[in-house]
């Protein structure tokens, strides 16, 4: 999965580098690009909350490609700092909450207890795969296996909003997020046990 994922990233680059420089001749800073796609993720939580699903998934998805974008930019200005990528992470993080804050919202409101418990555990999931991860690397070992990081979800999230299959979309993130911090628990787990 890391080399679907690593091909995938490589050739987004390769499409969004036009993008890329055309941002760094705007003077935006990449902490800036961070900050918009933020800002779009709030954008989309208001529309799904309007009830306009598509536009909501539309947007969310324009906006979690500016986390693309701000790292390309922050290489490519040689700007790339802790704090960008703190800011970019924690505001990644609000962003994909934010979202599904709204999406259990819109279940309520249709009734579905059950999937609005999906969307609890899909936000266990990812905040797991995240920690385990960050602990991990902490403790000096690379951890980005599993099924669905961050792209993935999000991709995930924006479908299941186009294209009307929200209950699916959350059964479906909620199975794999849990099952990539399993599989990332589990993998540094055996790493530890050998040293």
């Amino acid at each position: 999965m890391e080399k679907i994922r690593a091909t995938a990233q490589q050739y987004l680059h390769q499409i969004l580098a036009p993008v890329v420089h055309l941002l760094a001749r705007s003077r935006l800073s990449p902490n800036q690009v961070s900050i918009a796609g933020f800002i779009l993720a709030l954008m989309a939580m208001a529309i799904l909350l309007a009830d306009y699903p598509l536009a909501a998934g539309v947007i969310f998805l324009l906006g979690s490609s500016f986390d693309i974008l701000d790292g390309a930019l922050a290489r490519l200005d040689k700007k790339t700092t802790p704090f960008g990528a703190f800011l970019d992470s924690t505001l990644d993080r609000m962003g994909e909450g934010a979202i599904l804050m709204a999406i259990a919202y819109h279940l309520v409101l249709e009734g579905q207890a059950v999937a609005v418990a999906g969307v609890v555990l899909a936000l266990l999931g990812g905040m797991l795969t995240s920690y385990i991860r960050a602990r991990a690397e902490i403790l000096g070992i690379t951890c980005t296996i599993g099924w669905v990081s961050r792209p993935e979800r999000v991709i995930i999230i924006g479908a299941g909003l186009i294209f009307g299959l929200l209950m699916e979309a959350v059964y479906l993130l909620a199975i794999l997020s849990l099952w990539t911090a399993g599989q990332r628990f589990f993998h540094v787990s055996t790493i530890l046990r050998r040293q």
